[in-house]
């Protein structure tokens, strides 16, 4: 096997690294996965490192294990390990409150703003990264979405909630809105942009948002009953800026809206 097609996968067993694990195989590559808990693997050659690493949903309640997750661990195997390439998984969401998606936008976090923790600690692992003078990417990824997503996940559970009762609470309003990517998508860009990336760091993204009213929409139009908080606030999430991505590898091959009618289908389907 040649050492192009090797692989770590850090962090593989969550929803990402499920599903990267199963593309993986199917193209041949040779892998192993090394959970975040896991002793960070400095004795051989890791090959290809996908660090999917990582707390989303929960960052708020284990503040440290998020830390520990986005940055230590990072560290450890930037410090100590041999590999050909590390692709760091990181997140849209360090695009907020800035005035461009673009990779090269000034962005702005705030220590005092809870919410920014998980901001400030995946660009302090970006940062590592490229201060390592690594063989390094940058991947920011938007909303993925897909089958078997954490439990924690807005769209499992709206799917959930309408498979279980027949109605879904919307707790955000009807015009509120974020870019969604296909897991399949994610999956097949990942080790295009290991094997072959030229840029440092990629937004993974479809391009183009969603809003909470087409999603209902579809809902509707299957018999689900929605309904929207009175005092739900707007969510309004920046169109992430994906030329750079589109440019060497091509546009992304699937869509939420035209994957709706699948992804309903698995979650009624599953209860």
């Amino acid at each position: 096997m040649s050492a192009s097609m090797q692989a770590t996968l850090i962090g593989g067993h969550g929803f990402v690294g499920r599903h990267l694990q199963t593309a993986l195989t199917q193209a041949g590559w040779q892998y192993r996965v090394s959970g975040k808990n896991d002793p960070v693997p400095q004795q051989e050659e890791l090959g290809h490192v996908f660090y999917c690493a990582g707390l989303t949903a929960n960052f708020r309640q284990h503040p440290f294990a998020t830390v520990e997750a986005h940055v230590n661990l990072l560290s450890q195997v930037l410090q100590h390990c041999t590999f050909t390439s590390l692709t760091y998984l990181s997140s849209t969401r360090v695009y907020s409150g800035a005035e461009s998606t673009s990779e090269n936008a000034t962005l702005h976090v705030r220590s005092d703003v809870p919410g920014d923790l998980y901001n400030l600690s995946k660009l302090m692992g970006e940062s590592l990264c490229l201060a390592s003078q690594r063989p390094v990417r940058i991947v920011r990824l938007s909303n993925v979405y897909g089958t078997q997503m954490p439990a924690q996940n807005f769209l499992a559970e709206i799917l959930r909630e309408s498979a279980k009762t027949g109605r879904v609470l919307f707790r955000s309003a009807r015009q509120s809105q974020k870019d969604y990517i296909s897991v399949q998508d994610v999956v097949r860009y990942l080790p295009l942009i290991a094997l072959n990336g030229r840029q440092s760091i990629y937004n993974l993204a479809s391009g183009s948002n969603t809003t909470h009213a087409s999603i209902a929409r579809f809902l509707e139009a299957q018999g689900i009953g929605c309904e929207f908080a009175a005092d739900a606030p707007e969510l309004t999430f920046p169109v992430i800026d994906t030329c750079k991505l589109f440019a060497e590898f091509g546009a992304a091959q699937h869509g939420l809206e035209k994957d709706l009618p699948a992804l309903f289908s698995f979650y009624h389907e599953e209860s």
